[in-house]
């Protein structure tokens, strides 16, 4: 479901998610907004959520789930 059409109550309900880094299973617990918005910029860019999360890890200074709403952020500012 696009992140714009994630009804507002439900945007901030937060839920934990398996992804698969470098052959590793490992879960994140993400506001649904932010996956929404990681969805779409992983359509974007055609890969996998677990493509985007595996970039995304490899240049984390920061927990995870940290690195991930900071990198939906700049994606947003960047495209706005």
């Amino acid at each position: 479901m696009p992140h714009d059409l994630i009804p507002q109550e439900d945007a901030t309900e937060i839920k934990k998610r398996s992804v698969m880094i470098e052959g590793h299973r490992t879960s994140v617990s993400l506001e649904n907004v932010f996956w929404g918005r990681l969805r779409d910029i992983a359509l974007w860019r055609n890969v996998s959520v677990n493509t985007l999360v595996a970039e995304i890890d490899a240049t984390r200074t920061a927990n995870l789930s940290c690195a991930i709403r900071c990198f939906v952020l700049s994606e947003a500012l960047g495209a706005a």
